[in-house]
């Protein structure tokens, strides 16, 4: 080890930086974060650093340096563009056993600034001396989607708490035990829930020793529509924290390769015709592994709430006692037709977008068709690749344009992405040219017209030219309400 790591007191600390540049500027921004008293010494300022002085935060010498200014300081910064004077500054700080940051140069610096992760009162800093500071820039960037951020909150409780659990566990190893507990177990995850006083009840219950509930607990996760990049931070930290996945059939393998390597991987998901495990089943999954004071999580494709029976799962666990939490995914309607380049509003073709699924009659029947048969709107529709037809002769006879655009998404935001668009007359006849499959989602309305000029991922859209969906777009807007003949002529051509 080169460096001695050393974390730095500056609270009303006098601090001279010399330079007064946008480097300048950022290292002058940190230690006011510190708390530091900075002087800066330029003849010229950036705006943000003369908005400080002006303010008062930080101090100003725009004259000459002066070497006497190092008398006072406890710590020099030279963020200047000349290599001679920063090597000056080195000298003479180094003369007075002040440690000294030159910006850029590792050789005259006696200290270095780390990237900093900052969960107050918990820093953890990366430091590569100077050497490779893009690495420690990154290996900070992945630390961060690791560290949740109520870590601050659990180490100001561990610091309140900190003398009496010293009375309480004499011996070290107990001391230890008594820690371990407390960072990774209910008083932990109620600081994640923003849950502070029932935490710090919780703590003081465990510090007298009274009997807790098991450690286990759900967490219901939103995996997103398939492509990694889209899992929340949250996301990701539940997943590394998993003793038990129980994850759905979509789950892409590549979110599952994200979680712990360790961790129980349970596949739960339902196929139309083909139930790998009924509701009741992954009920009883999660009350075993969670009564085992095991952390569980119910991953989802998408969000958990939109057409994924999160509710049912959380008023089961409810039911039977067991704490959870809920972190939300990207639900398929934002990440398909992001994907596909429809955006789902628009102030001249939509105001309005309705999720639905029609996968069964029971989802058919409790439809307003009239309702959705309206202009001006977006409609997605999940789960509803086998359900075209009736779809298309529903909105047809309640009154949709024939002409009306459609895009067909399937394996949204996926390697295989494919992107089938068309009218809603042709919207049976282009699914079966092109053997759409599940996963997919129909995105129908004026919108879907634009699917053609604004793709950006994967292959372009199937099916139709970006003149005739435009065209169509266009038509379905000017287009009066059809009657029942044109509804069964459109059908007929289709």
């Amino acid at each position: 080890m080169k460096l001695y790591p050393l974390f730095a007191d500056l609270s009303h600390r006098a601090v001279l930086v010399i330079g007064g540049g946008a480097v300048a500027e950022r290292k002058v921004a940190a230690l006011l974060g510190a708390g530091a008293q900075v002087t800066v010494n330029a003849p010229a300022l950036t705006p943000l650093l003369r908005q400080w002085v002006e303010r008062g935060v930080v101090a100003h010498r725009p004259e000459a340096f002066r070497e006497t200014w190092l008398d006072r300081v406890w710590l020099v910064v030279a963020a200047t563009s000349d290599r001679a004077t920063n090597a000056l500054i080195a000298e003479l700080a180094g003369l007075r056993r002040l440690f000294v940051n030159v910006v850029d140069d590792a050789q005259l610096s006696s200290f270095h600034v780390p990237a900093v992760i900052d969960r107050a009162p918990l820093t953890i800093a990366i430091s590569s001396g100077g050497q490779a500071p893009m690495l420690a820039r990154l290996l900070r960037e992945r630390l961060e989607t690791l560290l949740d951020h109520s870590l601050g909150a659990l180490a100001t409780l561990a610091a309140r708490l900190r003398p009496r659990i010293r009375l309480r566990f004499k011996q070290p190893a107990a001391r230890r035990r008594f820690y371990e507990t407390l960072f990774a177990g209910p008083v932990a995850t109620l600081l994640r829930q923003g849950r502070e006083a029932e935490a710090r009840l919780a703590a003081e219950r465990a510090l007298a020793g009274e009997p807790g509930t098991s450690a286990g607990s759900v967490v219901l996760v939103g995996a997103g529509p398939g492509d990694p990049g889209l899992l929340t931070l949250r996301g990701l930290r539940a997943l590394n924290e998993a003793d038990v996945i129980l994850h759905d059939r979509l789950v892409s393998a590549e979110v599952l390769a994200l979680a712990r390597r360790d961790a129980v991987r349970i596949e739960v998901g339902k196929q139309a015709g083909n139930h790998h495990a009924t509701q009741s089943q992954i009920h009883d999954l999660m009350l075993e592994h969670a009564g085992a004071g095991r952390r569980v999580v119910r991953l989802k494709g998408g969000d958990p709430f939109v057409f994924g029976r999160g509710g049912e799962e959380l008023e089961f666990l409810r039911a039977h006692g067991i704490p959870y939490e809920v972190v939300p995914g990207i639900t398929a309607a934002l990440a398909c037709a992001a994907y596909a380049g429809v955006p789902l509003t628009h102030r001249e073709h939509a105001q309005s977008v309705r999720l639905l699924t029609a996968h069964c009659q029971a989802s058919r029947d409790t439809l307003d068709w009239s309702a959705l048969a309206q202009e001006k709107q977006t409609l997605t529709v999940y789960m509803g690749v086998g359900e075209l037809a009736t779809l298309q002769s529903k909105l047809l006879e309640h009154g949709r344009a024939p002409a009306t655009p459609f895009a067909l998404v399937e394996n949204g935001s996926r390697a295989g992405q494919r992107v089938v668009t068309g009218t809603l007359a042709q919207l049976v006849e282009r699914a079966q040219a092109h053997a759409v499959r599940s996963p997919a989602l129909l995105i129908l309305g004026e919108v879907a017209a634009l699917a053609g000029s604004l793709a950006w991922f994967g292959a372009p859209p199937l099916g139709a030219s970006v003149h005739d969906i435009g065209e169509a777009g266009r038509a379905a807007r000017v287009r009066p309400p059809a009657r029942q003949d044109d509804v069964l002529a459109a059908l007929h051509q289709a």
